[in-house]
């Protein structure tokens, strides 16, 4: 439901604001205060497990996010809307790392991959099958069903896990670290605004935008000095990151996020804006990739314990790569649906490679107290690496255009037996049009091409992480008698107690 919601609006966007009223700028807030609000809260739940318990937190979470999606969904103004998108992501954002950790201590130590193999499903599976299912229930029904689509599975999640799920350990009151909350929250908070706004607003010579990158500057900077120097009780726990393989795995995630988020927005926009795509036809382009991670993803969890990740990871890096370049070749205007099949299957089985291979890489590097922090400080850096590959895939874009705009356009004279042909029968604002249209289309490709040199780059990177090992420690297996009381089976000899 969290990574769904992440791209099942971005089709809906046009149509909510036409029916509420707004323009591009106020509408662009539905998905902005969403991703500011998760991106806050997701290094923040580790403590708030702590502080909770896992169990209360993970269902209060998943009860939050059903109940702010009806509000969402009932929502008749934009203000109201984009208050409720706020309460969701603050919610949303504790599922995705309290949802690996649960995984992660639920399996025994040889069936880590298998874990995090189901938590890939979900959490590739959401921004594919965003666009698809948004451009369906925008086209055919209502643009509230973006939001009501989490009702019932949101209910029915919500009492499994309250009847069924249990805490590693009790819940630990810890001291709320006030000033650290307050300097991740505005770092955090300014970062994701200047991502967002900056291009519509010409970046350093708007006074909002100046305004909040100081204020990021300024808070991330006070809050890693506090956190490290100032506190014995940090909400976030920094040195998480002496860890090697969090470090690096924090970094590859941070290209993966910009890889996967960069192309699920550059590809509709080129579609629907180029080549006049319905939001149902671009959003099933995305279809296209979802299914090799269906075939791939089982297979992975086989022969994850026999494979090095790091070798899969650093083939789904150049697979990933290998699929952009080709969408960047097909990237013209004669392009149709088909055209992007061979891509998008290449990226698909890529991006399978890259995120099962990558959380069991770090997770398998971590003990048990430290797997929640690695959790939220790698899903962290994915949702970071995906605004900021949407902010810096629109500026690459509007520069490109104006280059090749201004080239195509230098030789557009009477001088070329080309154009005076096209003046025959067309007229100059056709021709300048025809100029713009192909100049979009180079640019779309060269940003396309910049997600190739970005996970070309991190290829070297893979050599960073260590080769994971079992760990020492294995949680014990749940068995639900026929009185439905959990209870747990006590470890044999060739099963490790559990932590």
């Amino acid at each position: 439901m969290q990574t769904l919601d992440s791209t099942i609006t971005n089709v809906a966007l046009p149509t909510i604001q036409g029916n509420l009223g707004a323009d591009q700028d106020e509408g662009t807030w539905i998905v902005t205060a969403y991703t500011i609000a998760a991106i806050v809260v997701i290094p923040l739940t580790p403590w708030l497990q702590n502080r909770f318990g896992r169990r209360n937190y993970f269902v209060a979470s998943i009860v939050g996010f059903t109940l702010a999606s009806i509000v969402c969904g009932a929502s008749s103004d934009l203000t109201t809307l984009i208050m409720a998108r706020v309460v969701q992501g603050a919610f949303g954002g504790g599922l995705l790392a309290t949802a690996q950790s649960i995984l992660r201590d639920t399996f025994p130590s040889h069936q880590l991959g298998l874990s995090q193999g189901i938590f890939a499903l979900g959490a590739i599976m959401g921004p594919a099958l965003g666009p698809p299912l948004g451009g369906i229930l925008v086209d055919n029904y209502a643009w509230n069903w973006v939001f009501d689509i989490n009702i019932v599975p949101g209910i029915f999640a919500g009492v499994v896990l309250a009847l069924m799920l249990r805490d590693p350990d009790a819940a630990r009151p810890a001291p709320v670290d006030v000033p650290g909350l307050l300097f991740l929250a505005a770092g955090l908070g300014s970062m994701q605004y200047v991502l967002t706004e900056g291009e519509q607003h010409y970046w350093f010579a708007n006074g909002a935008v100046v305004f909040f990158t100081a204020l990021m500057i300024a808070a991330l900077g006070a809050f890693v000095a506090w956190e490290l120097f100032g506190t014995r009780d940090p909400m976030v726990d920094l040195r998480i990151l002496r860890n090697r393989s969090v470090a690096a795995g924090s970094l590859l995630a941070l290209a993966l996020g910009a890889a996967v988020f960069g192309s699920t927005y550059i590809l509709p926009q080129f579609t629907q804006s180029l080549l006049g795509f319905t939001p149902t036809l671009s959003g099933d382009l995305f279809i296209l990739r979802a299914v090799p991670i269906i075939i791939v993803a089982p297979i992975l969890v086989r022969i994850m314990g026999k494979v090095d990740p790091r070798v899969l990871l650093g083939l789904g890096f150049l697979l990933v790569a290998g699929g952009s370049w080709l969408q960047a070749g097909v990237t013209t205007a004669e392009a149709g649906f088909w055209s992007f099949g061979p891509a998008l299957v290449i990226t698909g089985i890529g991006s399978a490679l890259l995120f099962i291979p990558l959380s069991t890489a770090v997770l398998g590097a971590t003990t048990p107290e430290e797997g929640p922090k690695a959790s939220a400080f790698v899903n962290l850096s994915m949702q970071l690496g995906g605004s900021i590959a949407v902010a810096a895939l629109t500026i690459l874009i509007d520069w490109r255009w104006t280059f090749h705009s201004t080239i195509l356009g230098a030789g557009q004279t009477l001088a070329s037996p080309l154009v005076r042909q096209f003046l025959h029968g067309g007229t100059p604002g056709e021709l300048s049009n025809l100029v713009n249209s192909q100049a979009a289309i180079f640019a779309y490709a060269d940003a396309t091409r910049a997600i190739v040199v970005v996970c070309l780059a991190c290829v070297p990177l893979v050599l960073l992480m260590r080769r994971p090992k079992a760990r020492r420690e294995a949680a014990a297996p749940v068995v639900l008698p026929a009185g439905g009381a959990a209870r747990v089976r006590p470890p044999t000899s060739s099963q490790p107690k559990a932590a």
